[in-house]
């Protein structure tokens, strides 16, 4: 049975008047690669803000059923009285909004659909769609897909806000971070060195008004453990979760201790999460005996499939199967020879867990002991880069990386393939 698509329907509706002048704007985005398949926008004269809201939910809905009825779809809006109206947690007592919601519901198969709220500044696109339609209307026009601008200025706030300026940047990352009084170690947005790299991963930073940010409470730290070498490592073989499952080597052994035996120095872990594969459930194993801490396996940590590439090198995929190969390298969609992952489908998968495993450790500092590609994966995904970025990553065998999850949605990458503890 083929695994179903998934979208993600961003809306949003506005009303200059409450009621007045009215619009709706919705764009339908790729979960992974955050690509915009589909925008929605409508003047639709006089209303108010939650029939427009409402009105957008129903374009977003439909923009996307028309890519792909069966497909999976998560709606995010800042409205929080249609995100509890959907979900049947409140209900529905306007007349006005009544068929509106009736309409949504039809869409779609309930099962099909699921509810988010989002705060208003991460429903940019959206909103800037319902804007233009207003904008539009009070000219005496509609809406025009080709004068849009809404995914271009979105685009242009978030990095605005992440950011922004050299100069700016630098602030607006210090203060996202929380950071203590401006020392220099933990004003540093970004990990420079190992050295730096290893503070941060030692030290969480207590949550502080020095930099005027609000006080967002201590972040969920993912420190990403690579495990340590098998044999199939030294020569940079494929080794997913679909070949041999190796054991750890003699080297890959003296790697696990030696990283146990740094991360009890820095005392900082508290739980300790590993993929099922052979080799992490060893280095799991030597991290816990140092720590005294237990091991939960974790399904959405193993590897990617690679499927008929298991056991080959780089060399000899491209001799046996290239235009395999190059598929592979031209899109994140293309799936390794004989049925493996793609590497969109491993995203969908990390991100699942990652959202797993943030409700379940807030404010906590975890070891995940898993492989290359989840961690880059996490990586990327908090960096919000492309998927080819995977390709342009060096992480070794039993390298230490470190992210850092805040209760605002922001992620923070603190540490990358850290090895001096092998040094």
């Amino acid at each position: 049975m083929p695994v179903p698509r998934e979208f993600v329907v961003e809306a949003d509706g506005g009303s200059r008047g409450n009621p007045g002048p009215a619009g709706y704007g919705a764009v339908v985005l790729d979960p992974v690669s955050g690509e915009t398949l589909a925008e929605a926008a409508e003047y639709i004269g006089v209303a108010t803000n939650n029939v427009a809201e409402y009105k957008g939910l129903v374009a977003g809905l439909k923009a996307a059923h028309a890519l792909d009825p069966e497909a999976l779809v998560r709606v995010r809006m800042d409205s929080k009285l249609v995100v509890e109206q959907m979900s049947g947690r409140w209900k529905i007592k306007h007349p006005d909004m009544k068929p509106l919601a009736a309409e949504a519901a039809r869409v779609f198969p309930p099962a099909q659909v699921t509810y988010e709220w989002i705060p208003r500044e991460r429903n940019k696109h959206a909103d800037r769609l319902a804007n233009e339609a207003m904008d539009a209307g009070k000219r005496g026009t509609q809406w025009e897909p080709s004068r849009s601008t809404a995914a271009l200025d979105a685009r242009d706030a978030e990095a605005a806000r992440v950011v922004g300026d050299a100069a700016a940047g630098a602030a607006k990352a210090r203060a996202a971070l929380v950071r203590t009084g401006g020392s220099t170690a933990a004003a540093a947005p970004v990990v420079s060195d190992a050295v730096a790299g290893a503070e941060l991963l030692a030290t969480p930073a207590p949550a502080s008004a020095g930099w005027g940010a609000p006080d967002l409470g201590l972040p969920a730290t993912f420190v990403m453990l690579r495990h340590g070498e098998t044999v199939l490592t030294p020569e940079k073989r494929f080794s997913g979760s679909g070949g041999s499952d190796p054991a750890l080597s003699a080297v890959g052994r003296r790697q696990a201790d030696a990283v146990a035996a740094a991360l009890a120095e820095r005392g900082t872990i508290q739980a300790i999460v590993s993929s099922p594969l052979r080799r992490c459930r060893e280095t799991a194993d030597a991290v816990a005996s140092r720590l005294g801490l237990p091991v939960s396996v974790e399904e959405g940590l193993r590897e990617t499939d690679f499927a008929a590439w298991e056991g080959l090198t780089y060399a000899e995929v491209r001799e046996r199967y290239p235009d395999d190969l190059e598929a592979w390298l031209a899109s994140p969609k293309a799936a390794p020879t004989g049925g493996g992952e793609s590497f969109a489908t491993v995203a969908r998968r990390v991100a699942a867990t990652r959202d797993k495993l943030l409700a379940l450790h807030q404010g906590r500092t975890v070891l995940l002991v898993t492989h290359v590609t989840p961690v880059k994966t996490l990586v990327r995904l908090a960096l919000g880069a492309p998927p080819e970025s995977l390709f342009r990553m060096e992480l070794s065998a039993a390298s230490l990386s470190a992210v850092a999850y805040y209760a605002d949605g922001n992620a923070s990458l603190r540490l990358l393939n850290d090895t001096s503890h092998l040094r």
